[in-house]
């Protein structure tokens, strides 16, 4: 009986499920999935052709670099250009390149250094007037930057920086949008870790140097690289700071040779190619930073 019993519990079990509608795979290609990834393609190929256009008038020669019809693969490719722009004297690129690379890098390095500090107290200590300063400061983002060129460039005079790398390393350095980032990144740290480090025994500085530092990597990785990049691509000041040849910038000494070579676009081809590069390299070795630090920098406000 028992037998019987089971046995017929198991068919009735198989018919129950036989009889189940089966739920259907989600198909992989989709018509919204479809638009997704056709409108992608269509973004990726507007963004990419200028880069790969002018990676192609790199290696053209002069006359094709002019050609009335664009060419995006060189007919006869050669490295002359390439010659050119690093054996003239009037136009030390190599020099201009590592001026450019000593200046980003000392200055993301100086806003880090000083937006970590003033970030710190505004998102964790509490003190009168903490919001009418971080008001302040924040009011400074809505003015804009050529206002402060003539007043930067008297106190630039005045301290004797003129035609020197510390004159746009320096008056930028104290960054509003730097405090803001890491002060919003700053309060999405759970507190939980800092009451731990306090009853260790642990000060306010072993707190923000031990606890802080260390889990906000993302975010001073994104700033630094922000950082980078506006003095990288930082074009009117070191005009109107930097006089000597051998002391401009990538991106003035790059409009100097435009100027004195109007017609040579295979020379500026391969100029524009220096200057983009290692900003590709940089932001893809940190693509995975700034992500997390720009998502959770707005987790709380």
């Amino acid at each position: 009986m028992t037998d019987v019993a089971s046995g017929s519990r198991s068919v009735s079990s198989g018919t129950a499920e036989s009889t189940r509608p089966r739920r259907k795979k989600p198909s992989a290609f989709t018509p919204k999935k479809l638009l997704v990834y056709a409108v992608l393609a269509i973004l990726t190929i507007l963004f990419i052709s200028p880069l790969l256009y002018m990676l192609s008038g790199a290696f053209k020669t002069r006359n094709e670099a002019v050609g009335v019809v664009p060419q995006w693969i060189p007919k006869t490719p050669t490295l002359q250009a390439w010659r050119e722009i690093f054996d003239t004297d009037a136009a030390p690129v190599a020099r201009w390149f590592f001026n450019s690379v000593i200046a980003a890098t000392l200055q993301a390095l100086l806003i880090v250094t000083i937006c970590s500090l003033a970030a710190y107290p505004l998102a964790r200590m509490e003190f009168r007037g903490k919001k009418l300063l971080f008001g302040l400061i924040v009011s400074t983002l809505f003015i804009p930057p050529i206002i402060m060129l003539i007043p930067n460039y008297v106190i630039v005079s005045e301290l004797k920086w003129l035609d020197n790398i510390i004159a746009i390393i320096i008056p930028t350095a104290a960054s509003a949008f730097g405090v803001f980032f890491l002060r919003q990144f700053f309060i999405s740290l759970p507190r939980e870790l800092e009451e731990a480090a306090v009853l260790d025994g642990a000060n306010r500085w072993d707190i923000f140097r031990r606890v802080i530092v260390p889990l906000s990597k993302p975010a001073l990785a994104t700033l630094a690289l922000l950082s980078f990049l506006t003095n990288w691509n930082d074009f009117l000041w070191p005009v109107y700071v930097l006089f000597s040849g051998e002391r401009q910038t990538l991106q003035s000494g790059l409009a100097t040779l435009q100027s004195a070579n109007s017609v040579r676009y295979d020379l500026l081809m391969t100029g524009a190619v220096i200057a983009s590069v290692p900003v590709l390299l940089l932001y893809l070795l940190a693509q995975r930073f700034v992500i997390e630090g720009v998502s959770r920098s707005g987790l709380k406000g």
